[in-house]
């Protein structure tokens, strides 16, 4: 499968990065996880605005999920016409937080552009990837998400504090697209995102083959960040940036 960072900037874009969201490739299929601020731009430059197959938001919070707002526009008013309604998982809520994001909640409740199909942690088929959710440890529910396809396996944080479900889900993966927010310090808030050396730590206990960093905040250093997941670690390690593919 093929991996594309379409944002990596934690919390809100910075000055190289839209917020987060993530296109997977496979067999023809393409999946996009989350839809954060400033996503919508930088998806396209690598496919169609109407060449997407499916969105699975990670959890609520707008820099995760807020440009679903934009990109109904997108598929509403299309000079190709109006295509079927696109699939969109995320947790319970998904479809009245989308439609709250508006002046006023639109009176088709968006159905015509998006097919919300609100899931629970589990197992679920979307194309040729096997899509596992479990809810990791943020203050709203997320989904942390392994993604297999062709004999390969990803893994996907979201956003969460130190998590055992989130090792788990990465237990033996080929890529950990682990979020790593903070530089390590004690007053860091619990539950809330992980550190550099704590991304790393968990990346140690799961035994994936590679980490990728993502979600930093813009106004941390990432090469602190990286140094730290490095070390605890102890594999190959390096800092995702918007705009770069990987073949996992």
């Amino acid at each position: 499968m093929r991996l594309t960072v379409l944002g990596c900037s934690g919390t809100f874009p910075g000055p190289e990065s839209a917020c987060s969201g993530y296109l997977l490739e496979h067999d023809g299929y393409r999946l996009v996880v989350d839809l954060g601020a400033g996503v919508l731009g930088q998806l396209q430059k690598h496919i169609g605005l109407l060449e997407v197959d499916a969105v699975y938001v990670s959890h609520l919070h707008a820099d995760h999920c807020i440009d679903l707002v934009a990109y109904s526009y997108a598929r509403r008013y299309h000079p190709d016409g109006v295509p079927p309604p696109l699939p969109v998982y995320g947790p319970a809520g998904t479809k009245q937080r989308i439609l709250a994001s508006y002046e006023e909640p639109p009176s088709h409740g968006l159905e015509d552009v998006y097919d919300f199909r609100e899931v629970a942690p589990g197992t679920h088929q979307l194309g040729p990837f096997t899509v596992t959710a479990a809810q990791v440890n943020h203050p709203v529910e997320c989904h942390g998400l392994r993604i297999e396809a062709g004999g390969r396996s990803l893994a996907y944080s979201g956003d969460t504090g130190e998590s055992d479900a989130l090792v788990g889900l990465a237990d033996g993966v080929d890529a950990f697209l682990c979020e790593a927010s903070w530089v390590s310090s004690e007053d860091n808030p619990p539950d809330i995102h992980l550190s550099g050396r704590q991304a790393g730590e968990h990346a140690a206990k799961a035994g994936v083959a590679r980490l990728l960093l993502t979600h930093v905040v813009p106004w941390v250093d990432p090469q602190v960040i990286l140094a730290e997941a490095t070390e605890a670690f102890g594999g190959p390690t390096e800092l995702v940036t918007c705009g770069t593919s990987y073949d996992v």
